[in-house]
């Protein structure tokens, strides 16, 4: 069954750096559009940043200047620099994905596990 796949998630000083990475586990499937969302314990999951099969992007108010979705389709994978991070980004990232069979062309949309990032000094 295909997965999303995260990594890159971590423990960072307020202004630091991290990069998430979102991979398909097969490559039977490409990414069509796809997309960020964060979730802490108190609030709902918000969208961060997404980024379509064309590559437009678009980034919530509170991220704009400071994080950057990319994608990169030889590898499958979509990823999110995150600089000038900051306490209240505190909160477990998630990928979300729109992927579509290379062989049917029928499409479904997945979520990945989640990746924790803590902001923290």
């Amino acid at each position: 069954q295909v997965q999303l796949v995260e990594s890159g998630g971590g423990l960072v000083q307020p202004g630091g750096s991290l990069r998430l990475s979102c991979s398909v586990s097969e490559s039977m499937f490409r990414i069509e559009a796809t997309a960020w969302y964060r979730q802490t314990p108190e609030n709902e999951r918000e969208l961060v940043a997404g980024i379509t099969g064309g590559g437009t992007t678009n980034y919530a108010a509170f991220v704009k200047g400071r994080f950057t979705i990319s994608r990169d389709d030889a590898k499958n994978t979509v990823y999110l620099q995150m600089n000038s991070l900051k306490l209240e980004d505190t909160a477990v990232y998630y990928c979300n994905a729109k992927l579509i069979s290379r062989r049917f062309g029928t499409w479904g949309d997945y979520w990945g596990q989640g990746t924790q990032v803590t902001v923290s000094s």
